[in-house]
């Protein structure tokens, strides 16, 4: 049995990426408290794991869409003290472009995608850092970086995971608090149903990775000390590449005149 790593609390957990990282987690050695709205898939999941590796897991039935859900949540990350890792999975896309969308759909994704996450994340990270130690995995997307691929909302979104993901990279740097923002492509879950793409047999299977492969490969990404880890990308130097060229240019960006080219003629 492996040595106990403390509790690892996972939204989203019901199914997909968020019950596959529950189970590797449990398989690390830690305690689990699994969130989800769905407290009948979650018990399913919890049994699961429980039979497999013995570890505790306790599950909550949360919509973490909604304030007085999502508060309790952020309450128990502030006062147990047993919770060392949170995994901010909880989420969900759209393919709609902007003159299809339904402007109230996008505003719950926005209160999922980045509210909830952003507060959980506020809730959890002042104890990581008063015990030194913990660490948050936030579950981004390509669409990070790759806006034109899917809805601008759901981009947008995503984009705000991964730039919060550096700043607290930064801002927590030395203070024993790992963070890492993972960034799937396509892949084998029911988000494509969600969506409105229909299922992902509907793309091409080779874009489709398994959601195994994507949570093993984000947790060896996680163990190598990446910030971001992308699986789907297969030469890691263009994300190397990428960054290096974005904080270059970062230092450019505050000065007292305008560039020439804005210059009336």
């Amino acid at each position: 049995m492996s040595i106990h790593k403390g509790i690892a609390l996972v939204t989203g957990a019901s199914g997909g990426i968020g019950a596959l990282y529950a189970e590797r987690l449990a398989r690390r050695g830690h305690d689990l408290i699994l969130v989800a709205r769905n407290v009948e898939r979650l018990q399913a999941v919890a049994r699961r794991i429980t039979d497999d590796t013995g570890r505790s897991v306790n599950v909550i039935g949360a919509d973490l869409g909604k304030a007085e859900d999502l508060a309790g949540i952020e309450a128990l990350l502030r006062e147990n003290a047993g919770i060392e890792v949170l995994v901010n999975n909880a989420g969900f896309g759209s393919a709609a472009p902007l003159l299809d969308a339904d402007v109230a759909r996008m505003q719950e994704m926005i209160d999922l995608n980045v509210t909830a996450l952003t507060r959980l994340t506020y809730a959890a990270v002042p104890g990581f850092v008063a015990r030194g130690h913990g660490a948050v995995i936030n579950i981004s997307s390509i669409v990070a970086i790759a806006p034109e691929l899917l809805n601008g909302v759901y981009g947008a979104s995503k984009a705000y995971v991964l730039t919060l993901t550096l700043s607290l990279q930064h801002e927590l740097a030395g203070k024993g608090v790992r963070v890492q923002a993972v960034l799937p492509g396509a892949t084998a879950t029911e988000f494509w149903d969600v969506a409105g793409i229909g299922g992902h047999g509907n793309l091409p299977q080779d874009w489709v990775m398994s959601a195994a492969d994507l949570v093993d490969a984000a947790l060896a990404g996680f163990d190598a000390g990446e910030v971001v880890t992308i699986p789907p990308l297969q030469d890691g130097g263009e994300w190397d590449a990428y960054e290096a060229a974005r904080r270059a240019m970062s230092g450019h960006l505050s000065v007292a005149t305008p560039a020439p080219r804005y210059k009336a003629a």
